[in-house]
Order: structure tokens, then C-alpha cells, then sequence
């Protein structure tokens, strides 16, 4: 297991940027796949992009592909998210987890963080 922190979020303009962190500790991160998801109020967490460990294959939901970068540092045992041109329903509380496997489903990560709020103004 890993303990995740993600930091990063706050209040933006639509159309402006955002770049999330998640911080993990233990020695195993480079083994994991990594990913972030997000949740908006009344709404079911949902899937927004995942790294594989080694950072060679990435994938994004469709709703942030081409707006959002997904990538890590596995030295520093961090992993990003760059978030350009926000919009509105961006906004969510945004969340980094780990996974034994490469998946999008929230079943496949055992470890999430805390969760930061993103919040894009019109």
C-alpha cells in the first residue's frame, strides 16, 4: 500500500490552468499504475486519466483529452496533473489512486488520497 497527498487545487477562471500533485510514500510507487479521478457534488466519482508505471502508456476520459496531461516522477514518487483550459464542469474534487493494474474502473485502485478541491469559475 501507498499513502497518497494530492495538493495543487484552488479557484480558477474558466479557460485558465491548474496543475494538481500527488505525493506518495513507500518505496513501491514505481511499481504502481496511477490515476486520478474526480467527483462533483451529487454526482458518482468518475475516471479522468491513469499512468502506467513506468509512464509509457497513458489515457484520459474523453471529456479532459487534449485539455489535461497526466505524468509522474517516480523518483521524486509523485504524479501530476496538468489541467488546461478549465471549465466549469471541471470543477469536482479531484482525487489520485494507485493500482496494481492499468484500469478505470475506482474498483481497481486500492489506495486513494484525500482529495483536493478544483473549482472553475465562468
Amino acid at each position: 500500500q501507498v499513502q497518497l497527498v494530492e495538493s495543487g487545487g484552488g479557484l480558477v477562471q474558466a479557460g485558465g490552468s491548474l496543475r494538481l500533485s500527488c505525493a506518495a510514500s513507500g518505496r513501491t510507487f514505481s511499481s504502481y499504475a496511477m490515476g486520478w479521478f474526480r467527483q462533483a457534488p451529487g454526482k458518482e466519482r468518475e475516471f479522468v486519466a491513469t499512468i502506467s508505471w513506468n509512464g509509457g502508456n497513458k489515457g484520459y476520459a474523453d471529456s479532459v483529452k487534449g485539455r489535461f496531461t497526466i505524468s509522474r516522477d517516480n523518483a521524486e514518487r509523485t504524479v501530476y496533473l496538468q489541467m488546461n483550459s478549465l471549465k466549469p464542469e471541471d470543477t469536482a474534487v479531484y482525487y489520485c489512486a494507485a493500482s496494481r493494474t492499468f484500469g478505470r474502473m475506482p474498483v481497481d485502485f486500492s489506495s486513494w488520497g484525500q482529495g483536493t478541491q478544483v473549482t472553475v469559475s465562468s
